[in-house]
């Protein structure tokens, strides 16, 4: 007896999970339709082996009778057929009936389980309440279940489970719905996991056998499909698909090495030549066909590719992502074109073309159908691609079908296109019924040109419509480049020429040099057809201007040009004007001179640097550049200023003016751009963290390719026009060579003003190339210039005393000097004009070279010093030099000025206070010179500086006097000095000034000071003030040799209140019994003021008392240490009553404190008049001399006349009102000279104490 034959499995999204049912069929007929319901409406975890995730899913099952040919056969690996539960179904409850047959079915159905190895099984026990009244003598429910559990499931309890009473609404019923229903599912995936990590390690051993001999990549696909086919029974169509992804991965893995020579057996049968090409079939979940076809090894690989690709494009539609179906769907058709180049399949040629012609029409349908309109549109970006594809297929389907000639098609193209439809065969039934079908959009588009282009058109405009929606506009061009092709071949350049000129634009606008080169040669042929004269010859001027192009159409682009320059046609009335880019550059103008300023009627040549950009030499009839002239006063220069500019660019940049030019044809500057943003990108595995790949990415590229809709083309060349001008330079006949050449033009000067070169033309025959703007601007000078006299000094400043040299300078201008033009000056008492008979002029041109050198013919008269001028013509300059000495004046000192201070204290000040200089600091002259070209006098102002600055200080020793003055160099000059001189200026016959100073020539170099020393001498009493004259000659120290021309120089001073009135005198005393002072210890200072001298003039004042003919003054003493070595107890300051008496003497006592160890200095008493606050002075008192007086010291000083202490501080303007008006007193400062301190520079020895662990020694 034959086996049965075995009918094939239907692979559809209704397959389930197989769970067979034994035992009562009633039972369980009953019961299906609840359990069918019930068992997926709870999900499940389901947790799978390797660390896979846990998911949730819902359990579906298909249950079916039980037979023993559901049974799993050993060699059978479909898991869809496979039954992963077994339950069996009863309801007996009579002991005896089961007994009799329940049991005895029980063991035949787990016998022939054990026979096939199955283990997942469940007897369910149906308990109903109806049968218990019907039977009296029934045992309880509880021991048949317990027989069953007995009799078959000793170890596994759980297998028997109880249905009570499954069709009645109540608690009890639900309840046990509820366990049985959690069993079920628990046992369903128990068995469903187990079973599925089996057959995935089956799986994976047959992978890992794929190096082997005889192993088929067919055989495997079928496998792992198998387990794709399970996780789509599940809903778990993300698995699903990683399934397929690694089945195209591997396939795509051999391919390529196969093309590297590494081949394996069974892509043989892939290899067979392709006889059919009807596209993609992604209309149903499953092609069976080509299924049949890879599980009998006898697929193509466009075959493989399509039934992979639709079962990928089913589970994406499923996981609602359609558009990366687009996406793959591209990757796909490019992939293919690529993977049958390499293993060299046998294919019609256009075959492939139609293939994926078919393919993108079936893929954007089948998004279509479950999409909206509104999600077509938003998601264009995604299907374009698939457009733009099928376009340029159609494309060459028809030129390869003669569609797109002009012409039509031969028969021979006719044969292609027979064979072409031979191959796509007979439409499916999936898309017989549509009229939009790809099947026959393309069996129309191929059966005739009016269809072809109809076909064609309509993809083409939709295809650039979508590329503008989503704003990719190049792309959009470069389809209408396309189509512009499309358009010439057939015959029609009219409608080609915009969608080449939007071409070109942005290939300009973006730089792509060679997409220039090329849409430019497919414009001229358009403008050419179209007889555009003008633009083609705009055009092939770029094109032969090209560098991208080869050397023979370069020149037969430049000669078409030259051709048609050269024709003499009668009715060529207006010349044709280009750009001039194209044709050649101007890159830099060479003024000569190099100012590009001069006078009138000067030469002016200017020198342009023209590169051509044309491949062979070209005769050029005229070379002229328009020149624009302006003649209004502000656009005149200064002629100082004029010649300034002359000399400086003739020293810069030699008159050279570089002209900024545009790119060379075909590289068209980008528009400004942001720098490039590149960042490092590494992809890592999510689970080892192990790097995958690593590249590079832009992360502004949005920015770098954003389109530029600014730029304009410069292609058609209307807006280059030719400007009327009055003044023009010119040369004519002219070769111009590739490359550099040099044209030479000659500068009109003959009228003053700004000269501006607006365009250069250059002209060929009946062509004029123009360049209508030069940038930067290029401008020339012609100025006609008034005379001007200009004096300055040779030297940073003048100094007196001393001849010092003037440059006087002559710009002639429009005047020309004549026999007989002199320059007279004014003569100045106090400045002299010093000459000789070697003076010369130099005459110089307007560009500064020497002309002439000529000796000065000078006279002086009293009043008026004539200057005879040599011959100069127009436009030059004259300069010669002369010496003039400006006389010191003497000048007299103030005698000192009494000021009060902030402090309360009185200084006496000189001029030496109110400015810097005690002398006269600068002397400033003015000279008037007449000239000979006007009638107005000139006016000269010089300023001279003193070259020193002196000042006098008297000094004073015990009775003896001395007179210091102190000269200082200010200038940058170094000065001999000669014979120091002080006299006394009303020669008093008791005064005797005795000189201290040892040499009397001295050297002063620049801003340093010399000092010189005078003792006075008295023989009888010494007058309250002296008249002194300092005088000395100095000459400047040019060289170490014995200078003769001194100069004298005098500083006249007086001296005031010079007679010695106090001695003040310190003496410092350790304590009783010690003879060092210590550090520490209190030590007594005794402070003498000794009166030297009787009543004199300078005691009268407002500080002097007379009681009972005893005349007395107030003092007041201060003892200060300003170097902090001392500390002062008690009184530091207080107020005296001095007798007026030669030989008067007060002390006053107070302790003291050494800091530091070593030879301290004494500190310093300071010793001031005090005018009390009831003088006739006080009415008005100074607020700055205020004194706050204690109280008690105001009395004991009514008391007695004793040393008393007060405290005073400087009174600030924030003091109260209260203040005003009030009678403070005041303290007045001695003039130097009246007080003199013995103990100044004395110190004392003070020694550590015995106790002191860290010495510290004050040395000074």
């Amino acid at each position: 007896m034959e086996p049965p034959e075995e009918k094939p499995i239907i692979y559809t999204m209704e397959n389930k999970p197989i769970v067979t049912c034994a035992g009562d069929q009633n039972l369980f007929t009953s019961l299906y339709h609840s359990l069918a319901q019930q068992l997926s409406r709870e999900p499940m975890e389901w947790r799978r082996s390797y660390g896979r995730p846990p998911k949730m899913i819902h359990l579906e099952a298909n249950f079916v009778q039980f037979k023993e040919d559901l049974l799993p056969k050993e060699d059978n690996k479909a898991l869809l057929t496979f039954p992963f539960l077994h339950i069996y179904w009863t309801d007996c409850c009579d002991t005896e009936i089961y007994k009799a047959t329940v049991k005895e079915d029980i063991i035949r159905w787990q016998n022939l389980l054990k026979t096939y190895n199955t283990v997942d099984w469940l007897i369910v026990v149906v308990e109903s309440d109806t049968k218990k009244k019907n039977k009296t003598n029934i045992l309880p429910r509880t021991s048949i279940v317990d027989k069953i559990r007995n009799d078959f499931c000793n170890k596994q309890s759980d297998r028997c489970v109880v249905l009570s009473d499954p069709l009645k609404d109540s608690p009890r019923s639900q309840e046990s719905w509820s366990a049985f229903l959690t069993k079920l599912r628990t046992l369903l995936l128990m068995s469903f996991t187990k079973n599925l990590g089996k057959f995935e390690d089956d799986m994976r051993t047959l992978r890992e056998k794929r190096t082997e001999p005889g192993w088929s990549f067919c055989e495997y696909f079928m496998v792992q499909e198998e387990l794709a086919f399970v996780f789509e029974m599940l809903q778990q169509f993300e698995d699903a698909l990683v399934q397929y992804d690694e089945l195209d991965a591997l396939f795509t893995q051999y391919v390529v090495n196969f093309g590297a020579g590494d081949g394996a057996n069974w892509l043989t049968s892939f290899c067979q030549p392709v006889h059919s090409w009807n596209g993609l079939l992604l209309r149903k979940p499953i092609d069976m066909e080509k299924r049949d076809l890879i599980q009998k090894s006898k697929a193509t690989l466009l075959d493989m590719r399509s039934y992979l690709f639709s079962r990928q494009c089913t589970l994406l539609l499923f996981l609602q992502r359609p558009w990366e179906v687009t996406q793959r769907a591209l990757e796909l058709l490019h992939s293919c074109v690529q993977e049958l180049n390499l293993l060299e399949v046998l294919v019609l040629q256009g075959a492939l073309d139609c293939w994926v012609f078919l393919s993108c029409l079936e893929v954007l349908q089948r998004i279509e159908s479950c999409s909206d309109w509104a999600q077509l549109d938003s998601n264009a970006s995604h299907t374009v691609g698939l457009w733009t594809y099928a376009t340029e297929k159609l494309k060459a389907l028809g030129y390869l079908c003669g569609l797109a000639s002009e012409n039509g098609p031969n028969s021979e193209d006719l044969n292609r296109t027979v064979d072409l439809l031979a191959g796509l065969g007979a439409e499916r039934p999936e898309t017989a019924s549509s009229l939009q079908s790809p099947y026959k959009k393309l069996k129309e588009a191929l059966s005739s040109v009016e269809a072809f282009e109809k076909h064609y058109l309509e993809l083409s405009h939709a295809t650039m419509d979508m590329y503008k929606t989503i704003g990719r506009l190049r792309s959009a061009r470069l389809v209408g480049k396309s189509l512009a092709e499309f358009y010439m071949r057939k015959g029609d350049p009219q409608k080609a020429e915009g969608f080449l000129q939007e071409a070109l634009k942005t290939y300009m606008t973006e730089g792509w040099a060679l997409p220039v080169t090329h849409t430019r040669k497919q414009l001229a042929e358009c403008q050419k057809q179209l007889g555009q004269m003008e633009n083609y010859l705009q055009t092939s001027s770029l094109l032969a201007s090209d560098f991208n192009l080869p050397e023979e159409e370069r020149k037969h682009f430049c000669q078409e040009i030259l051709n048609f320059a050269n024709q003499q046609t009668y009715n060529q009335v207006q010349k044709v004007v280009l750009g001039m880019s194209s044709f050649a550059q101007l890159r830099q103008l060479h003024f000569k001179p190099c100012s590009a300023v001069v006078h009138v009627g000067g030469s002016l040549t200017i020198e342009l640097s023209l590169h051509s950009h044309m491949p062979v030499p070209v005769w050029v009839g005229q070379v002229a550049a328009s020149v624009h002239f302006s003649n209004e006063k502000n656009c005149f220069h200064n002629a100082v200023e004029s010649l300034s500019k002359q000399r400086v660019m003739a020293g810069g940049n030699n008159g050279i003016i570089h002209i900024q030019t545009d790119p060379p044809a075909g590289h068209s500057p980008r528009v400004s751009l942001p720098s490039l943003e590149l960042y490092e990108m590494h992809d890592k595995s999510p689970s080892d963290n192990s790097l995958n790949s690593t590249g590079v990415i832009c992360k502004n590229v949005h920015l770098l390719l954003r389109h530029q809709e600014s730029v304009s083309s410069i292609e058609t060349p209307s807006g280059v026009s030719l400007e009327d001008s009055a003044q023009v330079l010119k040369t004519t006949d002219v070769l111009l060579e590739p490359g550099f050449n040099k044209i030479v033009f000659t500068a009109p000067t003959h009228e003053p003003g700004m000269y501006t070169l607006r365009q250069l033309c250059a002209t060929v025959g009946s062509v004029q190339f123009v360049l209508p703007h030069i940038y930067p601007i290029v401008q020339y000078d012609v100025y006609s210039q008034e005379p001007q006299l200009k004096v300055e000094p040779l030297t940073d400043s003048l100094l007196a005393g001393i001849a010092q040299k003037l440059k006087f300078t002559i710009i002639t201008g429009h005047y020309a000097i004549k026999k007989g033009d002199v320059l007279q000056l004014s003569n100045v008492d106090a400045m002299h004009i010093l000459y000789s008979p070697g003076n010369t002029a130099t005459i110089l041109s307007n560009t500064g070279e020497k002309v002439e050198e000529s000796v000065l013919m000078i006279q002086s008269s009293e009043k008026v010093t004539s200057i005879m001028l040599p011959l100069t013509p127009a436009y030059h300059v004259i300069e010669f030099e002369l010496e003039v000495i400006c006389h010191i004046l003497s000048t007299l000192s103030k005698p000192f000025d009494n000021e009060r201070l902030t402090n309360g204290e009185l200084h006496w000040k000189t001029k030496e206070n109110e400015k810097p200089d005690s002398c006269q600091a600068s002397i400033a002259q003015k000279m008037s010179i007449d000239c000979p070209w006007s009638i107005y006098s000139t006016i000269i102002a010089l300023t001279f500086y003193n070259p020193f600055k002196a000042a006098q200080s008297l000094l004073s020793a015990g009775k003896r006097k001395y007179i210091q003055v102190c000269l200082q160099n200010m200038s940058e000059v170094s000065f001999h000095l000669l014979d120091h001189n002080l006299t006394e200026s009303l020669k008093c016959p008791n005064i005797e000034l005795v000189s201290m100073n040892v040499k009397t020539r001295q050297h002063v170099y620049r801003k340093q000071s010399v000092f010189c020393l005078w003792e006075i001498k008295w023989t009888k009493e010494l007058p309250s003030s002296l008249q002194c004259q300092f005088s000395v000659n100095f000459s400047p120290a040019i060289s170490e040799e014995e200078s003769t021309s001194f100069k004298p120089y005098v500083y006249e001073f007086q001296l005031e209140n010079i007679v010695t009135l106090y001695n003040v005198k310190a003496e410092i005393y350790p304590v009783l019994g010690a003879e060092h002072c210590r550090t520490g210890s209190l030590c007594s200072l005794e402070v003498s003021i000794t009166r030297l001298s009787d009543l004199t003039e300078a005691d009268q004042d407002e500080s002097l008392t007379e009681s009972d003919g005893l005349c007395t003054t107030k003092l007041m003493y201060e003892v200060v240490d300003n170097s902090s070595n001392w500390a002062l107890c008690g009184k530091s300051s207080g107020v005296i009553s001095m007798p007026v008496a030669a030989r008067a003497l007060h002390k006053v006592h107070m302790e003291v404190m050494p800091l530091f160890a070593g030879n301290l200095p004494f500190p310093n008493v300071k010793v001031s008049k005090y005018l009390p606050h009831h003088s006739s002075h006080s009415t008005q008192p100074d607020i700055d001399s205020w004194l706050e007086n204690d109280l008690s010291v105001d009395k004991a000083l009514d008391e007695q006349a004793d040393s008393s202490s007060i405290r005073s501080r400087t009174s600030t303007h924030s003091a109260s009102n209260e203040h005003k008006g009030l009678s403070m007193p005041r303290l007045q400062s001695f003039s130097p000279g009246q007080v003199f301190s013995c103990s100044t520079g004395m110190q004392v020895l003070v020694v550590p104490s015995k106790d002191d662990h860290v010495l510290e020694v004050n040395v000074t």
